[in-house]
Formats: C-alpha cells, sequence, structure tokens
C-alpha cells in the first residue's frame, strides 16, 4: 500500500468508521444489520453495485459478531 493510498484512507477513514466497525455490543450490532438491510434494500442482488461490496463486508462483520455473541440453538 503506497503513502499516498493510506493518506486517502487517514482522510475518509473518521466518516466511514462511524458507520463500518466490528460491532462488540448488542447496540453496534444492531446499527450494523440496520445499515445492511438498508443496502439490501437498495443494491438487491446487484452484485455490481457499487455498493455490493460494502453489503459483504457489514455481512462478515455481522456473521463474525453472531458466532461469538449469539448462543446455538440445540434442537433435540
Amino acid at each position: 500500500m503506497s503513502n499516498q493510498t493510506v493518506e486517502q484512507v487517514r482522510q475518509v477513514w473518521p466518516l466511514m468508521s462511524t458507520f463500518i466497525f466490528v460491532p462488540h455490543t448488542e447496540a453496534e450490532y444492531e446499527r450494523v444489520v440496520a445499515l445492511l438491510d438498508e443496502l439490501i434494500d437498495e443494491v438487491g442482488e446487484d452484485e455490481d453495485h457499487p455498493l455490493a461490496s460494502l453489503m459483504e463486508l457489514l455481512g462478515t462483520l455481522i456473521e463474525k459478531y453472531e458466532v461469538d455473541h449469539v448462543p446455538e440453538l440445540i434442537i433435540t
């Protein structure tokens, strides 16, 4: 990664970090889920949409939270 790239990221990160973050609490998790829901409405299944990769990233963050914090249902 070049210094120019790092500088570009540094400039946009303060705004981006308000909605792209690893959720550590249920409230943060709910914020990320709400954003993903809005993106699903906007992007749908269009893999070429400019926000499709953001949708994928948020899905990964949500999945990680759920693995770490949501107990599995045991069906007997």
